[in-house]
């Protein structure tokens, strides 16, 4: 009985390595093919992303020059100030009426109002005239500073990802 059974699973180690040999060959047949699809289809999918990377990069510049000359024409009307020594960030300054400073970081984070040296919290709506021109002048302002520094952080992360599919597809070619 040993006998039977000791042939018995020689036989099968014998078939079972018989098929694993059938199945590799059958499966290399066609796994070639399949990588080489794999590989085609990457490509193709990495052409695909290259292309939106680059349509986005172009609406990004198209935006940010759109956004040069507003910010050229209002920049005029600001003195810009900053201390080296203890301040990260500069400021437009303007100077309105009865003591009213009007200042615009230089990253488009805020705009701040001070009246006779102290901070002055109440919205712009109650001021008048000159006053009033000046605080829209520097809301705008802060708003085109803030868009141009957004667009330009997208610039520089599109065109990177452009880089990246640029040098991906030279590796497949």
């Amino acid at each position: 009985m040993c006998k039977f059974f000791c042939n018995f699973a020689a036989d099968m180690r014998k078939n079972v390595f018989f098929i694993f040999i059938l199945a590799f060959l059958f499966s290399s047949c066609g796994h070639e093919s399949a990588i080489d699809k794999y590989r085609a289809e990457k490509y193709v999918r990495d052409s695909i992303s290259l292309t939106e990377q680059q349509r986005s990069l172009a609406y990004y510049e198209s935006q940010l020059e759109s956004l040069m000359p507003v910010s050229d024409s209002l920049l005029p009307l600001f003195k810009y100030e900053k201390n080296e020594r203890y301040q990260d960030h500069g400021y437009y300054v303007t100077n309105g009426t009865n003591g009213l400073r009007i200042l615009v970081r230089d990253d488009g984070r805020n705009v701040l109002m001070y009246r006779n040296g102290k901070r002055f919290t109440e919205s712009g709506d109650r001021l008048t005239g000159k006053d009033r021109e000046m605080y829209e002048r520097a809301n705008h302002l802060q708003i085109v500073i803030s868009d141009i520094k957004e667009l330009e952080k997208r610039i520089a992360r599109t065109s990177s990802e452009v880089q990246k599919y640029q040098k991906r597809l030279q590796k497949q070619k």
